[in-house]
């Protein structure tokens, strides 16, 4: 399993702004072989900003690979880095990757609810 996460501090007060983006846009990650899950995770606060993280898991490391060279990579982030009246976010986003080298599950939940 290979997990993909993006960081980005999210300038203070354009949280709501930041979701709407997330939320309101057509990723295709569906189409994609080997795509498990994403998720859009907010983290703590910070005196300029909000820490938040796309998270996106994936079958292998090919998979995410395969993502990125898609067309369906190119249209879900065509509108990225495009310029705003205000910034919504300090700098780049940071990519990290991540290759699973240990899974545990909790055996008293169903196998879908503890991924």
């Amino acid at each position: 399993m290979f997990i993909a996460m993006n960081r980005f501090k999210v300038v203070k007060g354009e949280e709501e702004a930041f979701e709407t983006v997330w939320s309101s846009r057509k990723t295709r990650l569906d189409e994609m072989p080997g795509f498990i899950a994403f998720h859009l995770l907010k983290g703590p606060e910070k005196e300029d900003h909000t820490l938040y993280s796309s998270h996106t898991t994936w079958a292998s490391k090919d998979d995410f690979t395969a993502w990125t060279k898609s067309e369906q990579f190119r249209e879900s982030h065509r509108n990225a880095g495009q310029p705003r009246p205000k910034p919504l976010y300090l700098g780049h986003p940071e990519f990290e990757g991540f290759e699973t080298i240990l899974t545990e599950h909790n055996p008293h939940l169903p196998r879908q609810a503890a991924e």
